[in-house]
């Protein structure tokens, strides 16, 4: 099916109604049926990092042992698969760590596969903008602790990591793989990857790995802003369960201040979509 031929109606969803829009925000050329869908237009202004989360009601973005938990939390929101898709068709690279590639043993990350119904939509978007079919998927494991046989691999994906995990996994990737050593592990390690996709031409990075990853990502000051998706479930949290929140292994308050200002808001049903921007972490000052 041609994406002149899909209409909105034909997503099977109810279109994101906008509540909130900051004026004059940058402006992709989307295909009608995207933009009625979204409730509006969507763009950046380049080079952007931005990353993309869903957490519930309490606060929770992942469930521990759960393959692909970011679904049982949004309530298999449809609006906010729409969404996923949509902000990976725009990005040049789509960013994620270990751990997010263990929790979906055979995701590819593409914007066809979060939304089926709109992949024409989402190709005519790519197109429009002279982008490849797919935005590139890059791995970030500083140790190189990764299985060699995600079909991630097996499609192409490029694995960031440092000298001793590029040694580790030399010669056990696929083929359509490729290895780049960009440092060491931890916080240096995050920037000198994201220093790498600039170098390789990605202006336009997505940010789709857990909490841990965008911990790094915020504390380095790298990430410019976040869409975020609260789910009308409670997820709820035991004392002998670790359910993590949105920003992990990395504390900000009281000393570090990051306060995100809000660019749009969105509503499907009980469900929330919020994009902020995400200013440089400052000192706190004492009052």
């Amino acid at each position: 099916m041609s994406s002149s031929t899909v209409t909105r109606s034909m997503l099977a969803l109810p279109a994101l109604e906008a509540l909130y829009e900051t004026p004059e925000l940058p402006e992709f050329d989307l295909p009608a049926a995207l933009a009625d869908a979204y409730g509006g237009s969507l763009g950046f202004s380049e080079p952007r990092l931005y990353a993309n989360f869903v957490a519930s009601l309490d606060g929770v973005v992942a469930v521990p042992g759960e393959i692909r938990s970011s679904g049982m939390i949004s309530g298999h929101s449809e609006a906010d698969r729409f969404l996923m898709g949509l902000l990976r068709s725009c990005a040049d690279a789509v960013l994620i760590g270990a751990g997010t590639l263990r929790s979906s043993p055979r995701s590819l990350w593409t914007a066809e596969q979060a939304y089926p119904p709109a992949a024409p939509l989402y190709g005519e978007l790519r197109r429009s903008r002279g982008r490849p079919p797919h935005p590139t998927l890059a791995v970030l494991s500083g140790s190189g602790s990764v299985d060699p046989w995600h079909p991630a691999f097996e499609e192409g994906a490029l694995l960031l990591t440092s000298a001793r995990g590029a040694a580790r996994l030399r010669g056990r990737l696929p083929h359509a793989a490729t290895i780049l050593a960009v440092g060491g592990q931890g916080p240096t390690g995050t920037v000198a990857a994201l220093e790498a996709l600039r170098l390789g031409g990605h202006e336009l990075i997505l940010s789709e790995g857990g909490p841990t990853t965008f911990g790094a990502l915020v504390a380095a000051g790298l990430v410019d802003e976040l869409f975020l998706t609260t789910s009308p479930l409670l997820a709820g949290r035991s004392a002998g369960a670790m359910r993590p929140a949105l920003v992990e292994d990395a504390e900000l308050l009281p000393a570090t201040i990051v306060e995100g200002k809000l660019l749009t808001l969105r509503r499907a049903g009980s469900h929330l979509f919020a994009r902020y921007q995400l200013p440089r972490p400052e000192a706190a000052c004492d009052n």
